[in-house]
């Protein structure tokens, strides 16, 4: 789904109905600054907001997945082809994720290899050798544990058991933010609330249900 085109959908019909962006955040109950994101491609309507949004536009929900105006001829093809975008989006997501942690599992696999060998009590490795296989142990660690907390903060986005929205955090907020299984205590960027988000591996704008 192309955000940027998305926004400027957005935008122009904001525009086609005399709305501002306060407005129109004003009838949906949210920031000016929502909106703007939309419109700059930064960001997507939550689910509970797609219908209001849909209203005040005076557009219908597939229009918006669209990102144009859809006629009756071609509704039924432009949601199927939503709708296999959104489960392409779900499958990519979890496959480059699983990718991530299978090199997390091999980069510790090494880690603790080398760590063996840098510490066997044999007089075979020589002082500098044993430094360097130790260093090189440490180097493998910190890339992989890098890779997979990079790979758990972009792939996919958490959601907010809060207010619903869906996002992608800063490092900082993902790096310090504890994990139990598929969720990570993270501060919502929208409602400002710091709660357990769960692990989403696409947004979800039909309503269906997301793993």
């Amino acid at each position: 789904m192309d955000q940027a085109a998305t926004g400027r959908f957005i935008a122009s019909q904001r525009k086609r109905n005399g709305c501002t962006q306060k407005q129109l955040a004003e009838k949906l109950g949210i920031s000016d600054k929502t909106v703007s994101k939309w419109e700059c491609g930064n960001g997507f309507p939550e689910v509970s907001l797609l219908l209001p949004l849909c209203n005040e536009l005076g557009i219908t929900v597939n229009d918006l997945l669209s990102a144009e105006l859809v006629s009756g001829e071609d509704y039924q093809e432009k949601a199927e082809k939503n709708m296999v975008e959104m489960i392409k989006e779900r499958e990519e997501n979890r496959r480059l994720f699983m990718l991530t942690l299978a090199l997390g599992g091999v980069s510790l696999f090494s880690f603790l290899l080398l760590l063996v060998v840098g510490c066997l009590p044999t007089t075979a490795i020589p002082p500098a050798l044993r430094i360097v296989i130790i260093a090189a142990a440490c180097v493998f660690f910190t890339v992989g544990l890098l890779a997979v907390m990079e790979g758990q903060r972009k792939i996919g986005y958490y959601r907010c058991t809060v207010c619903g929205k869906t996002f992608v955090p800063t490092f900082r907020n993902h790096v310090f933010g504890l994990n139990v299984l598929s969720k990570r205590l993270l501060k919502c960027p929208d409602c400002g609330k710091r709660v357990w988000c769960r692990k989403v591996m696409a947004k979800d704008p039909a309503g269906q249900k997301e793993d």
